[in-house]
């Protein structure tokens, strides 16, 4: 009985040494991210916000982990717990991320998130709502190619109301309520290359669609083709 008692407690001692190994590594890694998602939400136009990732530890009498003198309560992931907090805006106090209220806030610091870890994350399909809210022009154009780059190791799904953003897509639905007498149903629709451009179209002019919004509209997808085929 003694001896596996001695056994246990080896165990445990060693148990607590890889995970104050593993928090030193988190912590370090915490640092790096956080520089990396603020340069990415500089460049999607949040230039003042602020993004911090706590790595906390959570003290428990019974927990298996001790780390001088103090137990923490472990789980299979370790001692820590992480949270990331973000201010979007200049004087407003960091908050957890689960409550920035802004839709558009939101989309635009996953994308930065998403961006940071793009070779780690195993999520292979990501979609982008209402990423384009309060967007528009350079930073429009910014957030574009950001899921342009985002798409090479994920499957982006983005809708969106911007022709910057619209014309990085490599396939492009249209989404259409169809309305007879009897019934009213929604379809969605790939878009050929011709059909792509009035389509664009639209969103650079409104319904009344002109020569020169379908000329301007495929300069805008052949300068997008361009940029996703530099090299990121």
């Amino acid at each position: 009985m003694l001896e596996k008692q001695q056994e246990i407690e080896t165990e445990r001692q060693r148990l607590s040494e890889l995970c104050l190994e593993l928090s030193k590594k988190r912590t370090s890694a915490a640092q790096e991210l956080e520089k990396l998602v603020l340069a990415h939400l500089s460049e999607l136009g949040m230039n003042n916000a602020q993004f911090k990732v706590e790595v906390n530890r959570v003290p428990d009498e019974n927990g298996a982990v001790e780390i001088d003198g103090t137990r923490y309560r472990t789980s299979e992931q370790g001692i820590d717990h992480i949270e990331f907090f973000i201010s979007a805006n200049p004087g407003e106090d960091l908050k957890p991320l689960a409550r920035v209220a802004s839709g558009g806030e939101v989309s635009r610091i996953m994308l930065a998130l998403k961006s940071s870890l793009a070779q780690a994350d195993k999520i292979p399909v990501l979609i982008f709502d209402e990423i384009d809210l309060g967007i528009s022009g350079r930073i429009a154009q910014a957030v574009g190619l950001s899921l342009k780059r985002l798409s090479k190791t994920h499957q982006i799904i983005c809708i969106t109301h911007l022709p910057q953003i619209a014309s990085m897509g490599d396939c492009h639905f249209v989404v259409e309520k169809i309305t007879s007498e009897r019934s009213t149903r929604t379809q969605i629709r790939k878009l050929a290359d011709e059909e792509r451009a009035v389509e664009i179209a639209k969103l650079l002019g409104g319904e009344s669609v002109t020569v020169t919004h379908i000329q301007s509209a495929r300069e805008l997808i052949q300068e997008a083709q361009k940029m996703g085929n530099d090299p990121f």
